[in-house]
């Protein structure tokens, strides 16, 4: 498979990633002490792949892809709420689809105020720590960029999304519990990725 093949298969999972994590942040889960939106996964993995365009293609390239990301967010946004607003058929009750897909403004402009600010610093801080280690130790830059980046974002989008509503401190610290976790997780892949990518 040609490299630019492989561009379009990490644009094309960076975006998905992205997208879905806009639709499942309005759901909130819990498990035992640990409260979160269920966007968290989805959310996380973006990062897994911002850092691995941005070994292979640069941080140009990387600062374009988060914008582009960006970009489709808002078509998505603009599709759904268009969908929304269109009549509903006289038999079809679309409170279901609305409480999916409506979102509330305040949580997708958290999202995209959180995305923009964490995803270019990520990029920032990746190549920071690839100069800092002269091109060496990926997990260190892997890590080291993304777990920074984890909380700003997270940070960013509760207190945004959440304040007044919910238990802010307790879903900050959730939710980045579980970003490190898979931040730690996802190192492993990062190499696959890079490796598969200079073949």
């Amino acid at each position: 498979m040609r490299l630019e093949d492989k561009k379009k298969i990490f644009e094309t999972f960076f975006v998905t990633s992205l997208i879905i994590s806009n639709i499942t942040a309005v759901k909130i889960v819990s498990y035992g002490k640990l409260v979160f939106p269920a966007a968290v996964l989805a959310y996380a993995v973006s990062f897994l792949f911002t850092d691995v365009y941005s070994e292979i293609w640069g941080k140009k390239e990387a600062n374009t892809l988060v914008r582009i990301g960006f970009l489709c967010n808002i078509l998505a946004l603009f599709l759904i709420r268009f969908s929304i607003i269109l009549r509903p058929a006289s038999f079809y009750d679309q409170s279901s689809f609305v409480n999916v897909l409506g979102g509330s403004s305040r949580i997708i402009l958290a999202s995209m105020t959180a995305y923009l600010i964490s995803q270019h610093h990520d990029v920032w801080a990746f190549h920071f720590w690839r100069d800092k280690t002269k091109g060496k130790y990926l997990w260190i830059r892997n890590n080291a960029s993304t777990m920074v980046s984890q909380l700003l974002d997270t940070s960013i989008f509760i207190f945004l999304a959440f304040y007044g509503n919910a238990p802010i401190l307790t879903m900050i610290g959730s939710q980045y519990l579980i970003k490190l976790i898979i931040a730690a997780i996802d190192t492993p892949f990062c190499y696959i990725f890079v490796r598969w990518c200079r073949e």
